[in-house]
């Protein structure tokens, strides 16, 4: 799992320095299912660019960005600073497969991140960091779909590997599907196979 090591991240987000990357819009499973929450904190655990990052803190959360590349995050920082964000958004470089926090976030949210430690170990330690009573949204890639681009095994997951992670006790799961759709970006189309899991905390 080597392939997603800071230097794999520092040198995909690279390009995005000093440009305007507003065309990558927000994730849309974001909106659809964070409109029912209550407002508070949020994670945004592997935020890249900062796209979803930006749509909550629009939309009143105050919202941390975490992510292993210094190069995404300022990328991140200046969309912020061109909208008017900078205030709502704290921009955090770690390792989040690493990373050890005594902080709780209302909202923890990841999309298409991939560290080098596996999908599931990942989503795991993110559940760690949802304040009791908060809600954890992850949004991946499917397992065994064709992405348009390579993924190593442990970069996917199955929608049943996922929920897996919160059948006991401590959580309900609130939504978890899979779907199909496709995103254009820089005049090109790919179809993303997704899998998305929402589950609140009981405790």
């Amino acid at each position: 799992m080597g392939e997603f090591d800071k230097g794999y991240w520092e040198e995909h987000w690279a390009p995005t320095v000093g440009k305007d990357s507003a065309e990558l819009p927000v994730n849309p499973y974001i909106p659809t299912e964070t409109k029912h929450l209550t407002v508070g904190t949020a994670l945004d655990a592997g935020c890249g660019t900062g796209a979803e990052a930006l749509w909550l803190a629009a939309n009143g959360w105050v919202v941390t960005g975490a992510d292993i590349s210094a190069n995404a995050l300022t990328t991140g920082a200046a969309r912020a600073s061109a909208a008017n964000l900078t205030d709502q958004i704290e921009w955090v470089e770690a390792d989040l497969g690493r990373w050890e926090t005594d902080r709780r976030w209302d909202l923890v949210v990841t999309s298409y991140a991939h560290p080098d430690t596996g999908q599931l170990a990942f989503y795991r330690r993110l559940s760690s960091w949802v304040a009791p009573g908060g809600t954890i949204l992850i949004i991946g890639h499917l397992h065994g779909a064709d992405h348009g681009h390579g993924h190593p095994d442990g970069a996917t997951a199955t929608l049943s590997g996922i929920k897996s992670l919160f059948e006991g006790p401590g959580w309900t799961i609130d939504v978890g599907y899979q779907t199909v759709r496709t995103v254009h970006v820089r005049g090109h189309s790919t179809q993303l196979h997704d899998v998305v899991v929402r589950a609140h905390s009981n405790s």
